[in-house]
């Protein structure tokens, strides 16, 4: 462990998910002591569940628009005065109301991606459709920006004297929420959780009715956010004596060959009469086996009123959660009145230590690790921004692949199924809410990403928000420098176990920058090595960095088709990865950064406009197919040998003409062959490439990497025939029939050989039968104005990619590809069977 001075920060943590939050880790029953829908370890152990239920309530909805103007197009919302007058009235959340023709879905949804695109570049910057990747959403188009959801559901005579609370992950934007007629409130929020008490207004033993009015006029931020209730949604059951949401935290203290617990939180009592209330707390780790027991004492817990709780445990010899090995601990809190159980829940937590040191950059768990991160949005390929859960982790798993080990959550607070993913998979996380004020709203926003994420073992820093220049320098930097604290004094109160930061571009000495407890740098790197000098007890890190652009599989720059080359794009205020990292990863006292961005996203469309729907920052585009730069990366942030050649080799018409070839491996010695013929070895440069121009000539580039003089790694590019054939490919064979879960598969077309057709942008049809259905499709291409929904895409330089989801049912999904055009030599046919299997246990639902 390495020694703690005034100038380190320590970030003795623990990990995540408290209250039940986990979907697929639920483990409410319903009194009669159901057994755990998950962990594993609480069954094993013998432990008792809880009164408590945690339903998922994302299916079976009606969905249909509104309108943003029109009253008389948005269901006589707002057409008169009364609307509020009286309790009640809301015909629409009734049983009276007629239904019938709305459309029926499932949640998560986005209802922006099913939109068509509409190019409309009025206004000025944010104010056009650039922002939401060309979807018709705003105030001047108020037919497809308000969206009204609808459900049924029964809640049985035996939930009286249950609290029962409707919670939601996330909607965009700004939600109104009415029950069995009644008006039960607001949140105009696009990222936060949030929830409503619906025990009063509810009907028991019989059905009761709600409606949603989902309106996104207005936006949180600069990029695609999506419309429509984008995350799930749950119904939550507790005994009047209950657990504060979100208020179960695990704080650990390492010492030697132990780890010491801190647990912490609050019981509420929502009854008419005082209770004695004690706490029981169970540690049990990764195999089901208990480690460590405490027990909060009995308080009197007075009525309408809630009392806090501690206790202390030691869990001897405990397994550090790193990224090479992410260990989780399992909590069981449990609430006991006069020896009865009244409420219980897991938290999910890892015992690891984080510091940064402003001389040697950032320890985590006394061992030295740069930050090698990616900056992410939450949108993808076909789906929008209503991710499954599994694609989270997909997305998770791809930037692993090439050695990423710390992702931001640019700008907002992410879902809670992101942070569990990168709990479960060893990701670091830069946790970062979308607003940066000290207003009642905004602090409420950071209060609700903190307390709820703070048991997370994945998050090392909190970031108060993004690139706001007016706070940063200027005549609003003092009023910048009240803001940044306010934030960071409330982050603190929360969570004092983790620095606080921000992401700047800026020099970093003045308004933000004063309060925070590190210092990010957003590009510009002219101003680190200066202010390590001037401010040498201050850690550092780029907060974002990079801002390289390309087009996958197009290696030559063209603005008439909206492409960049896959060799050196960036933009004016960017670099490319080879000269971020460079200065980034040779600086022992930085402690690594954050590249913009790991995956394309919708939005923000750069360098180009119309017909481009989506930026081209994307070290993988938005289906998650890697571009060049994605295997520098792999060369330089992975210690596996690493070798990758390009471009392609199929340049029929330009025979004779010279070609750039360029090589990203972290090998010592490569040398380059065109048919067969040497041209020429290079050394590689320590974090650097290797390039040689070339005359073409069909057939075969290949490159040979030598480590200490052997030939350890080859890779060839061969010209390809023309596309002949489809193949089929999904990362799963067999999927859980749940009507969650989903597989992705890959589309190619390939040549006589079998060999993939870099350049094939062949028109193609899907069906899709038996037991799934299609969520989506994408190709990865930032100028494709092609549906996301409708079963047919284009290869984009020869690849695509179909979302499959499962349905209730097990047996087995048929896709079969085919080319849409078939007047002339069609493509062979490709099918593909996916096994669906009747899920073992998942996560149970309202009826």
């Amino acid at each position: 462990m390495i020694d703690i001075t005034r100038r380190t920060f320590v970030i003795s943590s623990m990990g995540l998910l408290g209250s039940g939050l986990v979907p697929r880790f639920v483990w409410a029953g319903s009194g009669n002591g159901t057994a755990p829908t998950q962990p594993w370890a609480l069954s094993q152990s013998g432990m008792a569940v809880a009164p408590r239920e945690q339903l998922l309530l994302d299916f079976g909805w009606q969905f249909a628009f509104g309108n943003g103007n029109d009253p008389t197009k948005d269901f006589g919302f707002g057409f008169g005065q009364g609307d509020f007058s009286k309790t009640g009235t809301f015909k629409i959340a009734t049983a009276e109301f007629d239904a019938s023709n709305w459309r029926r879905l499932n949640l998560p949804h986005d209802w922006a991606v099913e939109l068509p695109f509409v190019h409309d570049d009025s206004g000025d910057e944010d104010d056009r459709l650039t922002s939401h990747g060309y979807k018709p959403l705003g105030r001047r188009y108020p037919a497809t920006s308000v969206g009204w959801y609808r459900r049924e559901f029964d809640i049985p005579e035996s939930d009286r004297g249950s609290r029962i609370c409707i919670e939601f992950d996330g909607a965009m934007r700004d939600v109104m929420l009415f029950v069995n007629g009644c008006y039960i409130g607001r949140h105009d929020d696009g990222y936060t959780s949030f929830r409503f008490d619906l025990t009063d207004f509810l009907t028991y033993g019989s059905k009761n009715h709600i409606a949603l009015r989902v309106d996104a006029r207005f936006g949180d931020g600069w990029f695609y956010e999506g419309a429509g209730i984008y995350r799930h949604v749950w119904l939550a059951k507790t005994d009047p004596v209950h657990l504060g949401q979100w208020e179960s935290v695990v704080r650990s203290t390492i010492t030697d060959d132990a780890a010491t617990l801190d647990l912490a939180t609050l019981i509420e009592n929502e009854s008419e009469h005082p209770v004695h209330a004690s706490l029981e707390w169970t540690i049990v780790d990764a195999g089901g086996h208990t480690v460590a027991q405490a027990v909060s004492p009995a308080q009197v817990v007075a009525p309408n009123a809630s009392t806090p709780y501690q206790a202390t445990a030691t869990v001897t010899h405990p397994t550090l959660w790193s990224p090479d090995e992410p260990h989780l601990y399992t909590a069981l809190v449990k609430v006991l009145v006069d020896g009865s159980l009244r409420d219980a829940e897991q938290v999910s937590f890892g015992i690891r230590t984080a510091v940064f040191d402003a001389d040697r950059g950032f320890f985590l768990n006394g061992k030295p690790l740069k930050i090698q991160g990616t900056c992410n949005h939450q949108d993808h390929a076909g789906v929008g921004a209503a991710l499954p859960d599994r694609l989270q982790a997909v997305r998770i798993s791809v930037l692993q692949s090439m050695g990423c080990n710390a992702v931001r959550t640019s700008h907002n607070m992410p879902t809670p199924e992101w942070v569990a993913a990168c709990d479960r998979m060893g990701m670091l996380m830069m946790c970062e809410t979308r607003h940066m004020s000290a207003s009642p709203g905004a602090l409420q926003q950071l209060e609700t990403m903190v307390k709820r994420y703070r048991n997370s073992p994945s998050i090392i820093i909190w970031s108060i928000g993004n690139e706001e220049w007016k706070l940063q320098k200027g005549d609003m930097a003092p009023q910048g420098a009240r803001i940044a604290a306010t934030m960071v004094e409330r982050c603190h109160a929360l969570d004092p176990t983790r620095v606080v930061s921000a992401a700047v571009n800026g020099d970093n000495e003045q308004g933000v920058s004063d309060a925070l407890d590190i210092i990010g740098f957003n590009y510009q790197t002219q101003f680190p090595d200066a202010f390590h000098q001037r401010h040498p007890k201050r850690a550092v890190f780029g907060s974002e960095t990079s801002s390289a652009i390309s087009t996958r599989g197009e290696y030559t720059s063209d603005p008439t088709k909206n492409t960049v080359n896959s060799y050196n794009g960036v933009v004016p205020w960017g670099q490319t990865p080879e000269q971020w990292w460079t200065f980034y990863g040779t600086r022992e006292w930085l402690a690594g950064g954050f590249a913009w961005t790991g995956f394309d996203y919708r939005g923000e469309p750069t360098p180009y406009g119309w017909p481009s729907i989506s930026s081209q920052f994307g070290i993988v585009d938005l289906c998650g197919f890697p571009k060049d730069y994605y295997y520098y990366y792999k060369a330089w942030w992975r210690k596996e040998p690493s070798l990758h050649v390009f471009p392609h080799w199929n340049w029929q018409g330009k025979e004779g003409q010279e070609i750039a070839v360029w090589v990203y491996t972290n090998l010592d010695e490569v040398e380059l062959l065109l048919n067969g013929k040497s041209l020429g070895s290079k050394k590689v440069p320590h974090l650097g490439h290797v390039e040689w121009t070339v005359a073409y000539a069909p057939g075969v580039i290949e490159a040979r990497g030598r480590l200490n003089g052997q030939t350890v790694l080859t890779e060839r590019r061969e010209t390809t025939g023309p596309a002949q054939k489809l193949r089929l490919t999904a990362d799963r064979s067999e999927i859980a029939a749940d009507g969650q879960d989903l597989a992705i598969v890959t589309v190619e077309a390939l040549d006589q050989h079998g060999r993939r057709v870099p350049t094939a942008d062949n028109k193609l049809a899907f069906r899709i039968t038996g037991k799934g259905q299609l969520i989506g499709v994408g190709n990865g291409n930032p100028n494709c104005l092609e549906s996301d929904k409708e079963p047919k895409r284009s290869l984009f330089n020869g690849l695509a990619q179909i979302i499959i989801q499962s349905t209730d049912e097990p047996g087995a999904v048929l896709i079969d590809a085919m080319e849409e055009d078939t007047s002339g030599h069609a493509l062979r046919t490709a099918s593909l069977v996916i096994r669906t299997r009747k899920a073992v246990s998942g996560t149970r639902r309202v009826s």
